[in-house]
């Protein structure tokens, strides 16, 4: 069993949540990922690695609530324990002195950009980071990514803080002044992640994204997680989760996205009864 060592909101529907699991804090590197399960019954939760402590043995983790698994997740306290932990799992994010870089992050996509961004600073790039999210409500860890950054740009959809508008806006006007940009990372909901990819295209920056397909095992041997990179079918959970943006097909990764909506709403409305949610409670 794993404990949850500290557990706290963010904002109404997203959580962040440190693990006690030294082992996969021994081997994690930023860009990978880990695979949860609730309890013996509860479905297989991918989620990307938000920070590591390998002194203190811990992982932390960052999801919002979806679907029932979730939400069932979010009910859980400090002292409650995981039925699994499985990780690092995944390729991590290829670290060099690139030079002037530009890491995105989108919704809880912020998480998961973080130790990416700790990482290139550390190797001597020059950071700018641009994150975003719909409201400054949904807003978290802007002052973490500030310690890594030369530079950053915040921006809400409703304008309620920071940049009014999308995270590509930002990032077009730095192209358009010829920054010399080097390399992209961005990592948020796909409509993002394509968007940005399509921006960066015409200058032939090299555009990393994080694909979070439909996943199962983690391990290669489902499937469900095949994604087109180049014509090539890889698999997210051992051949990613990182891919160039340039080669993804969209369109395909967009429709795999949204297969089992229904059944998710189906099982979110099941978990309810007279309006209560039967989770998980102490």
């Amino acid at each position: 069993m794993y404990r949850i060592v500290h557990k706290e909101p963010l904002s109404s529907v997203v959580h962040s949540m440190v693990i006690e699991a030294p082992e996969v804090a021994a081997k994690a590197q930023a860009g990978q990922f880990v695979i949860l399960r609730i309890d013996e019954k509860g479905e297989r939760i991918p989620l990307t690695i938000a920070d590591f402590d390998r002194e203190a043995g811990t992982i932390t983790c960052i999801f919002q609530e979806v679907g029932y698994s979730t939400k069932k997740l979010a009910t859980f306290k400090a002292g409650d324990e995981l039925a699994t932990f499985v990780g690092p799992l995944g390729q991590p994010t290829k670290i060099d002195n690139y030079g002037t870089v530009v890491c995105i992050g989108g919704g809880v996509g912020v998480a998961p950009i973080f130790p990416i961004v700790r990482e290139l600073k550390a190797a001597g790039n020059e950071v700018i980071s641009i994150i975003g999210a719909r409201t400054k409500e949904l807003l978290f860890w802007e002052d973490r990514l500030r310690q890594y950054s030369d530079d950053i740009v915040v921006c809400t959809d409703d304008g309620s803080y920071g940049h009014h508008g999308v995270v590509t806006e930002p990032l077009k006007q730095l192209l358009e002044e010829n920054k010399p940009v080097k390399r992209v990372w961005a990592i948020g909901p796909t409509i993002m992640m394509r968007f940005v990819a399509k921006t960066t295209e015409p200058y032939r920056i090299p555009t990393i994204v994080s694909m979070n397909p439909i996943m199962v095992d983690g391990t290669g041997m489902c499937g469900a997680c095949r994604v087109s990179v180049g014509g090539e079918t890889k698999f997210a959970c051992v051949d990613g989760p990182e891919f160039d943006g340039h080669l993804i097909d969209w369109d395909l990764a967009m429709r795999r996205m949204n297969t089992y909506k229904d059944k998710e709403q189906e099982a979110l409305s099941h978990s309810h009864e007279g309006g209560h949610c039967q989770c998980h409670s102490n």
